[in-house]
């Protein structure tokens, strides 16, 4: 939020401030090893995987029952 009384050029005085406070918040973060995020990317992998052949189960389903309730109306 902007001071009262700040000139147009605060902005551009406060970036030097910006920058030592994201680099005191990073150095915060607990970063994940490389096991971590590679089984993380293995787990989405497998979830997507067994969650799209779900679904392409349930739209065979709906698409066979789709077929044979016109095939009784026409």
């Amino acid at each position: 939020m902007a001071r009262t009384g700040e000139t147009g050029g605060g902005f551009f005085r406060n970036i030097p401030e910006f920058i030592q406070q994201v680099r005191t918040e990073t150095a915060k973060v607990t970063w994940p090893t490389r096991r971590e995020t590679t089984m993380t990317a293995v787990m989405v992998l497998v979830m997507t995987t067994i969650l799209s052949l779900f679904f392409l189960g349930v739209d065979n389903l709906f698409n066979f029952l789709a077929q044979e309730l016109l095939r009784l109306v026409g």
